[in-house]
């Protein structure tokens, strides 16, 4: 069998033999994992395009979107490669590609040249296009432009927004600029795809719907079960069958809901209420962040499957993903007030938090939507003493306030993991559990690791003994870089019953128990 056309390999296009097989298999699970090029159309789809597979003579492959774009291919109008989920490996963790995609969904290369994405990197402006075609098959300007049109054809698609508005959300100066980009890319003006037959979108002209592609498998309810145990009432509301909260900024607040799609398609529903367009491609990505959406399953199994004690945790909960939170700030301020306490107890001190010191809309935005989480600058000297804290764990809360503002800490997305922990131990208060915990649920760092903590000391090795930190950090160097993958599955498999099978669509918290803040800690 001759194999199909394909261009220089790079480091994420799976073997074509693979890639074969996937296509004529339409196989979900390596969607956004690489990219079917038709030379016979000119026309690129994904894995799980639903149109007859083309012959083999005429396909080649591509590990990014960018790639098939740079060498002339149209996204498919059927399967929407805008859909798919992100690059998997090559996004996460301390790589410099990592850390440059990252800053690339942030829109720094929207206003800023290469060269100064290549210095947030730590890395050579020519070294970074060479990893850059290596790994991706495209250039930082390429992933970047084709990341801005794929996002602008979603709005086309899925919604209502003028056409003017769906240019300013994808990030582009003028309509102008816009419409000659699309057209230059796509061969037809945005205007066409408008007029062509799609669906619907969801909800009243004051909704916003989109979907959120993943890989799957995908477990929602157990990512619901997380979320709903530490859900902020009056911030955020988490039923059975979503997760909903209020957004800033304190200027224009808005709301958003967030549940599985329809018809069991490998997507979550977002349906967004009052934000402004310039604002939609950073919630997307925040909320693609928060759910996990880009994580490649097979990976992460390969990887932690080597250790006997993950290896059936994997088999039981394929669909297992890394919960993360909305803000950095409001994470780390409730890790802050987790310390010594259960999860009950530091619920109930968020709450008060945000309802002393927190913007109060207005009106309700729903039952349970009432105000925005606090600001650094609203706690940076505030008395949180009268909320019940103690008097050391007021002073930290005020203390990083003031680190953020003064940016002594932030939550910028080129820090590596070993930079980001260690600027935050050197504020008093925050030892590496908090840190560690932090990466985890502010940033999603897959290799984040509390190894002091007390539910993965007892529940990691198999003889009832616990283990210390430096024994269980040893142990874990062989489940990097996907050592917080390894902590939700030991702690999820820690819980005596799955919160969503105990409690239905009347859910309420459950606490977790009691860790300490000088000893060995208790999962959050």
């Amino acid at each position: 069998m001759d194999a199909p056309i394909t261009p220089a390999p790079t480091a994420s296009l799976p073997h074509w033999r693979v890639c074969e097989q996937a296509r004529f298999s339409r196989d979900p699970r390596f969607d956004g994992l690489f990219f079917t090029a038709v030379t016979s159309t000119g026309i690129y789809c994904r894995p799980v395009c639903p149109a007859p597979a083309a012959k083999r003579e005429n396909v080649v492959y591509y590990g990014h979107a960018a790639a098939a774009e740079a060498a002339g291919f149209r996204p498919c109008l059927r399967c929407r490669p805008e859909l798919s989920p992100g690059e998997g490996a090559w996004r996460r963790g301390d790589a410099a590609v990592a850390r440059a995609l990252k800053l690339i969904d942030e829109g720094l290369l929207a206003d800023q040249p290469l060269a100064a994405l290549a210095e947030r990197v730590g890395v050579g402006e020519r070294q970074l296009r060479r990893l850059f075609v290596e790994r991706l098959g495209a250039p930082p300007i390429g992933v970047h432009g084709t990341r801005r049109l794929l996002f602008a054809k979603q709005l086309l698609t899925e919604t209502r927004l003028p056409i003017t508005e769906v240019a300013m959300a994808a990030g582009f100066g003028s309509l102008r600029r816009f419409n000659t980009t699309f057209r230059e890319a796509y061969r037809m003006a945005p205007r066409d795809l408008r007029r062509r037959p799609n669906e619907s979108p969801d909800g009243d002209g004051n909704t916003l719907t989109l979907r959120l592609g993943y890989r799957p498998p995908y477990d929602f309810a157990a990512m619901l079960d997380f979320l709903r145990g530490r859900a902020l009432p009056g911030v955020e509301v988490v039923d059975a069958h979503s997760y909903s909260r209020v957004i800033g900024p304190i200027e224009a607040p808005g709301w958003l809901r967030v549940s599985a799609w329809r018809g069991g398609e490998h997507a979550l529903k977002l349906e967004l209420h009052g934000p402004k367009p310039a604002r939609l491609l950073e919630i997307t990505n925040r909320l693609r962040r928060m759910f996990d959406l880009d994580a490649d399953p097979n990976a992460i199994a390969a990887a932690l499957s080597v250790d006997p004690r993950l290896k059936p945790l994997l088999a039981k909960r394929p669909g297992l993903r890394l919960p993360s939170g909305w803000d950095g700030f409001e994470i780390s301020v409730r890790a802050i007030l987790g310390q010594q306490v259960s999860v009950a107890a530091a619920r109930t001190l968020a709450t008060r938090l945000a309802q002393q010191f927190g913007q109060a809309l207005p009106k309700p935005f729903a039952a349970g939507l009432e105000h925005l989480f606090p600001t650094p600058e609203a706690l940076a000297d505030a008395d949180l003493t009268q909320i019940g804290l103690t008097r050391a764990r007021a002073d930290t809360v005020r203390t990083v306030a003031r680190a953020l503002l003064e940016g002594r800490v932030d939550f910028r997305a080129e820090r590596t993991l070993d930079d980001f922990v260690a600027r935050w131990v050197a504020l008093p208060g925050i030892g590496p559990w908090t840190a560690h915990y932090v990466a985890m649920r502010a940033l999603g760092h897959p290799d984040a690791f509390p190894a002091d903590d007390l539910v993965l000391q007892k529940a990691v090795p198999e003889d009832g003994v616990r283990m210390s930190a430096k024994a269980l950090n040893a142990r874990a160097e062989a489940w990097r870089p996907w050592r917080a993958y390894a902590v939700i599955h030991v702690w999820r498999d820690s819980m005596p019953v799955p919160i969503s099978q105990a409690l239905g669509d009347t859910a309420q918290p459950v606490a977790a128990p009691a860790r300490a803040t000088k000893k060995p800690r208790k999962a959050a």
